[in-house]
């Protein structure tokens, strides 16, 4: 896989038309990420399918056990789960031939990148961004969101 630029990446994670969230949760009080990343890919037009193998639906969708069963297949996936369970999923997105993961990682705590899920990706040929949010990129980024990823910029905090 040749290597490519952040910005080059992000593109074109954004620009694919469906993508999953793995990762949405019923519990928005605790697990608020997944949700918010799936309202605004959807907010942004994307066919967006949630995917969490302990519902049955999310907010009136139909919610997906695992990539395998999205009928049509998906374009990129974006990964809110622990570690451990990253590594699981970028295995099952190279089943489901995806090309595109993007890892998430709060500017706190939680993170979704799992080094071995990287690796795995790149040994794969799947464009990998390991860490920021899909929040702070792409038409209707809120303030708090744009200065995240200014921050970040600033530091060194964004993913390469």
């Amino acid at each position: 896989m040749k290597t490519t630029t952040l910005e080059t990446k992000i593109h074109d994670f954004l620009a694919q038309k469906r993508i999953a969230v793995v990762g949405v949760s019923s519990d928005n009080g605790r697990h608020p990420v997944g949700n918010a990343i799936y309202r605004r890919l959807k907010t942004a037009e994307h066919d967006v399918f949630p995917v969490n193998p302990h519902m049955q639906t999310f907010e009136g969708d139909r919610c997906y056990p695992d990539l395998q069963s999205i009928t049509g297949g998906v374009d990129g996936v974006v990964i809110i789960t622990r570690p451990e369970t990253t590594e699981r999923i970028v295995r099952d997105c190279s089943a489901a031939g995806v090309r595109r993961v993007w890892m998430h990682q709060s500017i706190g705590k939680g993170s979704s990148v799992s080094p071995a899920a990287v690796e795995y990706c790149r040994q794969h040929d799947i464009s990998v961004i390991a860490g920021a949010c899909p929040m702070m990129y792409g038409a209707g980024v809120d303030f708090g969101h744009t200065c995240m990823r200014w921050i970040l910029k600033l530091k060194g905090g964004l993913p390469t």
